[in-house]
């Protein structure tokens, strides 16, 4: 494979992506319902805080919440790129194997499925917006909870994707049957909806909305670390990933071992995207638009460039919705959901203008 970007180019697309992302964190850190100016944000982490209560609202409550971003940007469009890569399929992504699908019916079932889920709802608020309606009428304990039902979701349909890659050789079957379990989750999570009492409709609701303000500075070291697990097991296999963008065929004959490096991939892609649906809620668009982001920048198929690429785009993303997202102030927050999608969509659609032919990255071999 011939890439279009020799390597002093993709470094400096890496250095310029990784300079929009810093200045997007410094504005992520200013806006809010109280707006920083970024010149005390910068003297703030520089450790010259102008103001006590500016340097508590930074530390707390943004870095934070700056920190979710991150991760889930980087993890949602790394763990879409996997799997476009592996099944070949420009739209394929962290929901089509069903994932978030996975997880949210584990949170439905906490939400819905007995009257002790009710008693959690007289705790402590105040964790966040959007999700954080949801997570702001449960104590620590209910977080807990709310985090180890959507990752049992999640890993229960890992483990069901598992099988079925087991079972079958082709990946389009896998797809399908990935998507098949999705809709068959999300059927369940809809009849649990539909006999669920209004309040708790609505706290469901919100919790589907996604945001990167409820996760507590205690739970940030057990999401970078999923994402750290999944990264490690993502980079060990890039030659694999490679080869899978011609076809399982010659994986095979170069000497790769297919279903292994399949296996471990769909883990890997599982658990960034499931960690992130159990800490923030399903967000969405991330795991399909960054990657073709990537490839329209670096002109790539060398997965050493594009899965950096996709990950700093994919947190520019992250951070730009969160931006727009606390536009309005005074405490009103815009769901990520939505914002995501405003930015996600146009890419995706200029993707069916672009003068190419053949599957992913076959513009660039």
């Amino acid at each position: 494979m011939n890439n279009r970007f020799d390597r002093g180019g993709s470094w400096f697309m890496l250095v310029w992506l990784g300079l929009c992302v810093l200045i997007l964190a410094l504005i992520d850190i200013s806006i809010g319902s109280v707006r920083i100016p970024l010149v005390d944000v910068w003297n703030t982490l520089a450790g010259k805080p102008p103001s006590p209560e500016w340097a508590a609202i930074i530390r707390i409550f943004r870095l934070p919440k700056l920190a979710t971003a991150i991760v889930a940007g980087a993890s949602l469009s790394i763990s879409g790129l996997v799997l476009q890569s592996i099944f070949r399929n420009p739209l394929a992504g962290p929901d089509s194997l069903g994932i978030g699908a996975g997880a949210s019916i584990g949170v439905a079932v906490l939400m819905f499925a007995g009257s002790a889920v009710g008693a959690l709802g007289a705790g402590a608020g105040g964790v966040g917006v959007a999700g954080g309606a949801l997570l702001g009428n449960l104590p620590a304990l209910g977080y807990t909870l709310l985090v180890v039902a959507a990752s049992a979701g999640a890993g229960a349909v890992l483990l069901v994707i598992l099988v079925i890659s087991r079972r079958f050789e082709q990946v389009v079957t896998v797809l399908i049957m990935g998507l098949l379990v999705g809709y068959l989750t999300s059927s369940i999570v809809s009849l649990l909806v539909y006999f669920g009492s209004p309040q708790k409709v609505q706290l469901y609701l919100a919790w589907t909305y996604g945001s990167f303000g409820g996760v507590r500075t205690g739970e940030l070291p057990y999401l970078a670390g999923a994402a750290a697990l999944g990264f490690v097991l993502i980079i060990g296999e890039t030659k694999a990933l490679n080869a899978f963008l011609i076809s399982e065929r010659f994986a095979s004959t170069i000497g790769i071992r297919v279903r292994t490096s399949r296996t471990k991939l769909l883990i890997a892609a599982s658990i960034l995207a499931g960690s992130v649906t159990a800490f923030c809620g399903p967000i969405a668009f991330l795991g399909i638009a960054a990657p073709h982001g990537a490839r329209m920048l670096t002109r790539s198929a060398e997965h050493r460039i594009l899965v950096p690429s996709a990950a700093l785009i994919g947190i520019c993303f992250a951070l730009l919705a969160d931006i727009l997202s606390s536009l309005p102030g005074k405490g009103a927050v815009l769901p990520i959901n939505p914002l995501l999608a405003l930015i996600g969509s146009p890419i995706i659609i200029s993707m069916f203008f672009r003068r190419e032919k053949g599957p992913i990255g076959e513009e660039a071999r």
